[in-house]
């Protein structure tokens, strides 16, 4: 598919690129099943969701707004009923049942979801306490004590789709988006087995955090006791899902950008030890269930972290970065939930905060960077920022609930606390995590500016410096490890292998139907960085100013050629024509053989003119009988020998200009030197072309000549060229002289 162009710049390792990192043989397109499939998903999961948006609308409830205060008690904030609207700001103790009797209640009627309730007695208590709220909510009416020893009866209603809350809907739509994520990403590409294998982890990350965020939508609607009842439910399923995730980003590190040596084993171990602790857990039969799943949380974290860290150090590969850096994110705003959640009483208004907010935007920052993932370089900034701000809310509400609830600060205080730590360690955070997808600095973008300037000469000098101008220009600006060419390219800059290659398109050029049609480029800085829309957004442009180019030197071209053509013809037709008629009223036989000489250098003149290019072979039989002839009269012997590597095409300018280097030459051998014999020597080795011309005359010492014009003429020829010349004295007489030229601009044949 490709072939190098250059080899990748020095490195302790070489990078063999993966199957994710190179670009496919063909740009692949959705094709309009693939679209129609994945819109019946989108349909489905709106539709799911509106159905459990209906399902909790229909949901009994009192119509009032609970806080959890200091001390654990349930204390209604405002209430729609005007009888329990003048009670606002006062503790509830209890709620009449059916039965009669009075069953006490507190805070914990607040916290929806189990799953963070560390202790397994204080768990059962709110499990009880929700299972008594509904029981008493299922009649018409329900009476509320309070703490003054009133109480209060009031209707109960449907909740509606007014009271289901802002987070519901937000958590849902989110759960779709990323749904929808997975389902893309499973669609995108036919499943082959290799495909399906390294795709598996991250299908299932997706499905379990939609399925995470989902649970927490439900739980997040307003008022005491879990809606719909799914407390018990809502608390096994969120541990599942979460040994899951913990499983899923195992597998992941183990697997991307580089699978481990042992990847088999390790994939093996972290499902079988969410699968372990799943099943027990769900049976009840894991004491310290929560402290055995945050363990193994955390635990399974940090091996992805270590995984990804390897990887990187094994064989470097920007995304390994990337990955390990938000992992660290991850893990370590786990860790810190953990931690304030064993920390804080559980009845307590820094509680009932942590599971309501903080929980839900660590899901939502992870939910975020899934999303992102698989477009993560070609994401907006603004996904990666809204990952951050998901990440700083969890922290800043731990935070407060570890400064509130465990060190006995007050609000204000652990609030100011709070916002200072976590706006603090975000400046710090987003640096590191943002460096690896960071764009051009300010040297990069000026240095594209001057190279962009000679790649801009270069190409309107001559079109065909195009390719090799845009890859010097890549290679300086984007420094990548490594640059291929390739045959298949896409209409514009794109990036594939989650930001690990670019893919530029070469601006085209007639006559170069052989030529390849894009370059690849591996591992952006050697490797510490992504690339990015923008850098394809700025390769677009960098190939869109040479082609303006491109165009621009065909025309320069187009014209020059034009107007050789036409020289060539009136030199043929016009001067060509009186030189013939002169020839023939010559007065004497060296006039005659002096103008056919003179013709016969007009007609090389003429279909040099008129010929754009030629290749080495045909120049070089030309001057061989052009230099023999003008040897043969001098009564000189000429000794011929050419060779190449690969024979090159001459360009107009180079062609002319060798053809006068090779006849002042031999002038000068035959009106100074007096030889018998002279000896050419023409050779084209890596891209330089070397011209000895030597004889057997009495030229003396060159550094004793004295300056003409034909060594004036001969120097200024090789300088127009880019070379250099010498001469030297041969023993026992003659004189040698080599001219080196690079050949820059020649070709090979196709």
């Amino acid at each position: 598919m490709a072939a190098r162009l250059h080899p990748p710049a020095a490195a302790p390792e070489a990078v063999a690129p993966t199957a994710a990192d190179a670009p496919p043989r063909r740009i692949l397109r959705w094709d309009g099943r693939r679209w129609r499939l994945l819109a019946l998903i989108a349909l489905a999961l709106a539709l799911a969701l509106l159905l459990v948006a209906r399902a909790l609308g229909d949901d009994a409830w009192v119509a009032a707004d609970w806080r959890a205060s200091e001390d654990g008690a349930l204390v209604l904030h405002a209430a729609a009923d005007p009888a329990l609207a003048a009670r606002a700001g006062q503790a509830i103790v209890g709620i009449v049942g059916r039965d009669g009797r009075v069953v006490a209640v507190d805070a914990l009627l607040l916290q929806h979801d189990v799953r963070w309730v560390p202790d397994g007695a204080t768990r059962q208590r709110l499990l009880e306490q929700h299972r008594r709220w509904r029981d008493a909510v299922a009649t018409a009416t329900v009476t509320l004590q309070f703490a003054d020893g009133a109480a209060i009866a009031t209707t109960v209603t449907a909740r509606g789709a007014a009271g289901l809350g802002l987070a519901f809907w937000s958590l849902g739509l989110l759960a779709v988006l990323l749904a929808l994520a997975g389902a893309a990403a499973a669609l995108r590409r036919p499943l082959a087995r290799g495909v399906a294998l390294r795709l598996a982890p991250y299908v299932v990350l997706a499905g379990a955090q939609a399925l995470h965020l989902a649970g927490l939508a439900v739980a997040s609607v307003p008022g005491p006791a879990t809606a719909l009842g799914l407390g018990a439910t809502l608390g096994a399923w969120h541990t599942a899902l979460d040994l899951l995730t913990a499983a899923a980003a195992v597998h992941a590190a183990a697997v991307h950008p580089h699978p481990h040596r042992h990847a088999g084993v390790i994939v093996a171990g972290a499902w079988l030890v969410a699968g372990v602790l799943s099943a027990l857990a769900a049976a009840g039969a894991l004491p310290g269930a929560w402290a055995w799943t945050q363990v193994a949380m955390l635990g399974l974290g940090v091996a992805a972290v270590a995984l990804l860290g390897s990887s990187a150090a094994r064989t470097p590969h920007p995304l390994a970065s990337v990955l390990q850096r938000f992992t660290v994110l991850a893990v370590a705003s786990f860790a810190l939930l953990s931690a304030v959640s064993l920390a804080v009483p559980p009845a307590g208004a820094p509680a009932a905060t942590l599971v309501s907010v903080a929980v839900p935007a660590w899901h939502a920052f992870v939910a975020v960077l899934l999303i992102a993932l698989p477009r993560l370089p070609a994401m907006h900034p603004a996904w990666r920022e809204a990952a951050l701000v998901a990440v700083t809310t969890t922290v800043a509400v731990a935070l407060h609930g570890l400064c509130a609830g465990a060190l006995g600060l007050s609000n204000a205080a652990a609030l100011g606390t709070a916002v200072v730590l976590s706006v603090g360690a975000l400046a710090i955070v987003r640096p590191w995590v943002n460096a690896p997808l960071a764009g051009l600095r300010a040297p990069d973008a000026e240095r594209l500016l001057d190279h962009l300037l000679s790649a801009t000469h270069d190409t309107q000098h001559d079109p065909r410096h195009g390719a090799a101008a845009l890859r010097a220009l890549l290679a300086e600006v984007f420094e990548p490890r490594e640059i291929a060419a390739a045959r298949h390219a896409p209409r514009r800059a794109r990036v594939f292998g989650a930001g690990s290659t670019l893919v530029v398109p070469l601006p085209a050029h007639d006559g170069d139907a052989a030529a390849p049609r894009a370059l690849v480029l591996r591992y952006a800085r050697q490797g510490r960085r992504l690339f990015t829309r923008d850098d394809a957004r700025l390769a677009d442009r960098a190939v869109e100013q040479l082609r303006r180019a491109t165009r621009f030197g065909d025309a320069v071209e187009q014209g020059r050629t034009e107007e050789r053509s036409r020289l060539a013809q009136d030199l043929h037709d016009d001067i060509g024509a009186r030189l013939l008629t002169l020839m023939y009223q010559a007065p004497t036989p060296q006039m005659e053989d002096y103008l056919r000489h003179t013709l016969q250098d007009l007609k090389t003149l003429t279909r040099g003119l008129a010929a754009t290019s030629r290749r080495l072979g045909e120049a070089a039989a030309e001057w061989k009988s052009d230099l023999g002839q003008r040897l043969e009269m001098a009564h000189c012997q000429l000794a011929w020998s050419v060779s190449y590597d690969c024979e090159p095409e001459l360009g107009v300018a180079q062609w002319s200009a060798l053809t006068r280097l090779l006849r002042e030459l031999v002038t000068n051998v035959i009106a100074h030197a007096h030889a018998s014999r002279v000896e050419i020597e023409l050779s084209v080795e890596r891209g330089r072309l070397t011209l000895l011309v030597s004889d057997d005359g009495d030229g003396g010492d060159p550094a004793a000549w004295s300056p003409g014009l034909g060594l004036a003429s001969v120097r200024k020829r090789v300088r127009q060229l880019g070379g250099q010349i010498q001469w030297r004295q041969l023993a026992p007489s003659g004189i040698c002289c080599r001219v080196d030229v690079p050949l820059q601009t020649l070709q090979p044949p196709g």
